[in-house]
């Protein structure tokens, strides 16, 4: 077999992972002039979500820093390592079918290495961790099987009074919301779904809790930051902007909340512009609660390390690490929260200031 060919092939078994087909590309502009303004943040009590494989990634950013992210929404993902840092295995059994068994002992095994090692907080602080899943009974690109597979995990790690896993709409593989997006029963570009349902309302609400109802109108900006000059080499996977939506509230210095939201594949601002960081529902709720929102930004790669759908790693192209703390990704992540927080707290960010 010539290099040509597994390369071909390599390309081939990554797009499949990519979960979507893009049928579209964007081009509405969402930059913003003006600099993010300097924000309170609690660094200390932070919300994490995802879609596919911004799911996968959210549980692993969940994971990696449990003592101050107290939270997460996984829409349409598996479990935790599901695949082994091995592209076969997360073709195999992570995505749209499962062949053989799923051993969660093992994977939650993995988790305890890293926790001994020091590469992921102590799993004890996800006992009180609140957990929102979301798996819709018409998406056939992360299956059923595999979504429950994630609750059965976190049931192990977490208080199931504070899981909430949503397993019996109606809906294709998209990020749901009241009235904008595709048609809810396709899974289409940008896999925002006009679906009657406030998915971002309703997780928030699990997350955080006693929110106020949004009103129509947002008085908050979305921002870009450099995510390249903020996190240097860590940011190599990444494209060269992220974003982030500040309330007015915020912007004139109230202490907030801030909450990252991990888009899928395909779902990276050269893919899909602004409608992954405007169109889900999070930013109304966001306006009216003081949380700040990190939209952190992916790129697609058809070189070396091979990422052709622009996805989160959660089956090794950065690196082994992929999963925890050493891992790349979380550490950019990690360095751009850091970079919103006028004040970060040494004490309770347990490597936020640190990383």
């Amino acid at each position: 077999m010539t290099m040509t060919t597994r390369f071909k092939m390599l390309t081939a078994s990554v797009s499949a992972l990519g979960l979507f087909v893009s049928t579209c590309t964007w081009a509405q502009e969402i930059k913003s002039t003006d600099p993010v303004p300097a924000l309170s943040l609690d660094v200390s009590n932070v919300t994490v979500s995802g879609l596919s494989s911004g799911g996968y990634m959210a549980t692993q950013f969940h994971l990696a820093h449990s003592s101050w992210v107290k939270g997460v929404g996984v829409l349409a993902a598996g479990p935790y390592f599901c695949a082994k840092g091995d592209i076969t295995t997360a073709l195999a059994q992570c995505v749209n079918k499962v062949e053989g068994n799923i051993d969660l002992s093992a994977l939650s095994e993995t988790a305890l290495q890293y926790e001994s090692a020091g590469k992921i907080d102590s799993l004890s602080h996800l006992k009180n961790a609140k957990v929102w899943l979301f798996h819709g009974t018409q998406d056939t690109r992360v299956i059923a099987e595999v979504s429950n597979l994630l609750h059965q995990q976190y049931a192990s790690w977490t208080d199931t009074s504070n899981i909430k896993y949503i397993n019996d709409k109606p809906m294709a593989h998209v990020f749901p919301t009241v009235s904008t997006g595709v048609n809810c029963m396709k899974a289409e570009s940008p896999f925002i779904g006009n679906c009657d349902y406030d998915a971002a309302g309703d997780m928030l609400n699990h997350l955080i809790g006693g929110l106020n109802v949004p009103d129509k109108a947002l008085s908050g900006k979305l921002h870009t930051i450099d995510q390249q000059k903020i996190a240097g080499s860590n940011a190599k996977t990444l494209a060269s902007e992220g974003f982030v939506y500040v309330p007015e509230s915020c912007a004139k210095g109230q202490a907030c909340r801030a909450h990252i939201s991990f888009h899928g594949c395909n779902q990276y601002a050269d893919a899909v512009g602004d409608a992954y960081t405007t169109q889900t529902g999070i930013n109304e709720w966001a306006d009216d609660n003081n949380i700040v929102v990190l939209y952190p930004q992916t790129k697609k790669s058809l070189f070396m390390p091979l990422n052709p759908q622009g996805c989160w790693d959660w089956w090794g192209y950065s690196s082994s690490d992929y999963a925890n703390k050493e891992g790349a990704q979380i550490k950019a992540v990690t360095q751009m929260l850091q970079s919103l927080s006028a004040s970060v707290n040494q004490t309770n960010t347990d490597g936020v200031a640190n990383d």
